[in-house]
């Protein structure tokens, strides 16, 4: 049986998990016929499928080719690939007890089932076979490109190691797949069992109505009518610290935050990371690299953690004396009130607005109640539109995991590309934060299939029957998330591995980086910032103090990101085998070494960074958003020397070169073909207004 005979045969098994996604509008996931109790039984039927599919290609017996090797392995999978992205979909947005049984009984047999396909000598053999006559082939650049990155990654992952370092490197990456479970668990148990409860109306001194109706709301669902409870969530708590009058509690609610995975108990996350830190030190020696760093770095654009901590470095000295001066104002303001305090952590927010006021005479408050959530979301649809030809038509018809969910149709010249589902709102069992991901993604090397993509975030529900106001910095991050979505939806290649986000980890936030950039037009704020009870668009005055102060608190955004980057990666770098890290320790020691203000924390502290600890996704890897804005910067200077964000051949030329090419393309040589050169890294200093230095 051929393998492309065997994946026709795998794509109906009379199970909504394992089962091709038909139906109305090009075929959807079934979740209105998900069970939690399905998961475990059905993944392991898809591990079975895809054992007969690999075996099938490894046991061929014609000579390997491309397409009998290469490309029957990206086809391969669909039944398994199906059911383990519902899964995931699960463990991120509906994370209850019974999912967390299935998450942690799993991890460990997913994590296993990957290193033995990896570790398969006899398909890893063809693989050889093919990538070593590539150049000789009269392979398209697409297949040549595939090749390359299938094979690389297959090396990269230990292919070629010997059997004792197989074996324990399946050891390694089995129990990390269980820390990372845990850690995410932790951190959510924390999330969800701590809260701030205010039982006094006065104690909301300095609070907007909206935040004390949204309170008020989520206390009166818990059966605490009468009372005002905050979650310890960024959505939730951020607000608080930054608008409360109250010190102690804007302080309770940081420690409360910032605590996450830190508090003594079951949910400690700190023996966690140590243990993860000397698994992954461990697996980057038996792969030959001198620390987990280099073995990241290694396959990203950075190339070493050297060239990362060169541009970390460079932007942290300009960023930490820009804070600084921030705190000069900040402290002066509360001398002038007499507030006796020195600015510390849980100050800055609050301090910062009352800078902002004096300032630039611009209030956020004022700000917010012209960014309704729906508003915004229609204009990230206007700007797709006005960009890529992008039309977006919510349905009703198609089923969700949750009624929290919305779905639309995705259409380019009255044709179907695809779909976008929106999942807004915070819950318990949601992972915090905001988040892109990729029910399935774009291909069309055997029969053409439409991306179908999802944006979750983590917004506070509003008073029944009102808009749900949010903050710039909200609004940025829809539009940026919106980005991700944007580059998987008008992905345009043959082969699934290439296609959509599947990129190069400093590449990858390009796009999500750049979609920001259009917030703060004209052409959006007017026609989509109204003022949720007027209805009228907010004032030109408004807008231009908005543009005015555009590089407020650069300083504290860019050091509080920075710090968390420059730990990521020195403890990466420091971690060994054999040696313990305390997490928390590093973190003072690294704060020091670096001269952080003590006014401004990590982003994300140690014990609830999931991009560190809770996958190896975007560990030692950080630093990337740094390194994509030096793109973004640029590239967004490619539409300004055009004269308009809105130029339609610039908009063409960037969807030509980068937003449709997913990795089927290196994305220094797709960037070279965008802007005719290389990155200018300076781009990024001006856009920030920092002054430009050589490193």
């Amino acid at each position: 049986m051929t393998p492309d005979t065997l994946a026709a045969t795998a794509k109906q098994q009379g199970n909504p998990l394992l089962d091709e996604w038909t139906g109305p509008h090009g075929g959807f996931p079934r979740f209105d016929m998900v069970k939690v109790a399905a998961f475990k039984p059905s993944i392991e039927r898809g591990m079975e499928l895809k054992r007969l599919e690999i075996a099938a290609i490894a046991g061929n017996s014609a000579a390997p080719d491309f397409e009998n090797t290469f490309a029957a392995l990206d086809n391969s999978g669909r039944p398994f690939g199906r059911a383990t992205r519902i899964f995931r979909i699960y463990t991120a947005t509906m994370n209850d007890k019974s999912v967390q049984s299935a998450e942690t009984e799993l991890a460990p047999v997913l994590s296993a089932f990957d290193d033995e396909i990896v570790q398969n000598d006899a398909l890893f053999a063809r693989l050889k076979t093919v990538y070593e006559t590539r150049a000789t082939a009269n392979l398209l650049p697409e297949q040549q490109r595939l090749a390359d990155i299938v094979y690389t990654n297959f090396v990269r992952r230990g292919a070629a190691l010997g059997k004792a370092e197989k074996f324990r490197l399946k050891e390694i990456n089995k129990r990390l797949a269980s820390l990372f479970t845990i850690f995410r668990q932790n951190q959510l148990a924390d999330e969800e069992s701590y809260t701030l409860v205010i039982d006094h109306e006065a104690d909301l001194a300095g609070l907007p109505d909206n935040l004390r109706d949204a309170a008020a709301d989520a206390a009166a669902a818990k059966g605490q009518k009468g009372q005002w409870l905050f979650t310890n969530t960024r959505s939730s708590m951020e607000p608080f610290i930054t608008y409360a009058s109250r010190r102690d509690l804007r302080e309770k609610g940081w420690r409360m935050w910032t605590m996450r995975g830190d508090n003594p108990g079951a949910h400690d996350n700190k023996p966690v990371i140590a243990e993860i830190l000397q698994l992954r030190a461990e697996r980057a020696k038996l792969l030959g690299f001198p620390s987990h760093a280099h073995w990241v770095l290694d396959n990203n654009m950075a190339r070493t953690p050297e060239k990362a901590m060169a541009l970390m470095m460079k932007v942290w000295k300009a960023a930490v004396v820009r804070a600084r001066e921030e705190v000069a104002d900040m402290q002066a303001i509360a001398d002038r009130q007499g507030a006796g305090i020195k600015i510390e952590p849980w100050d800055y927010r609050y301090y910062a607005e009352k800078v902002r006021k004096e300032k630039y005479n611009l209030d956020q408050t004022e700000i917010s109640q012209y960014l309704q959530l729906e508003k915004m979301r229609e204009a990230m649809f206007w700007v797709a539109d006005a960009l890529y030809d992008l039309r977006f038509v919510k349905v009703d018809d198609v089923p969700v995991y949750h009624p929290d969910v919305s779905v639309y149709e995705v259409r380019r010249d009255s044709k179907r590309v695809g779909w976008w589902y929106l999942d807004p709102y915070a819950r318990a069992g949601k992972s915090s934060g905001a988040w892109m991901n990729e029910y399935r993604t774009q291909e069309k090397f055997r029969t053409e299939v439409m991306p179908i993509v999802s944006n979750n975030a983590n917004f506070v529900k509003g008073k029944t029957g009102e808009p749900v106001l949010i903050s710039w910095d909200d609004a940025s991050t829809m539009f940026h998330e919106f980005g991700h979505a944007l580059h998987g939806l008008n992905s345009n290649v043959s082969y699934p591995t290439l296609a959509g986000t599947s990129v190069k980890r400093d590449f990858v936030e390009l796009p999500s980086m750049l979609n920001e950039h259009w917030l703060p037009t004209p052409e959006v704020l007017n026609r989509f910032a109204l003022h949720y009870r007027t209805g009228k668009p907010i004032p030109p005055e408004l807008v231009a103090k908005i543009q005015r102060a555009k590089n407020f608190n650069q300083g504290f955004s860019t050091v509080e990101y920075l710090a968390g980057a420059i730990y990521d990666m020195k403890i990466h770098l420091a971690a060994t085998p054999d040696q313990t890290l305390d997490a928390g320790a590093f973190e003072q020691q690294t704060m020091a070494e670096i001269g952080c203000p003590s006014e401004i924390v990590m982003r994300h502290r140690p014990t609830h960074f999931g991009h560190m600890f809770s996958s190896d996704g975007y560990s030692a890897g950080y630093y990337v958003y740094l390194w994509a804005d030096t793109l973004t910067a640029d590239a967004c200077d490619a539409f300004n020397d055009a004269g308009s964000l809105y130029d339609k051949s610039v908009a063409k030329r960037y969807y030509e070169t980068i937003l449709s090419v997913g990795n089927s393309v290196p994305p220094d040589e797709a960037f070279r073909r965008f802007r005719g050169r290389d990155v200018d890294t300076d781009a990024l200093m001006r856009q920030r207004g920092f002054p430009v230095s050589k490193i």
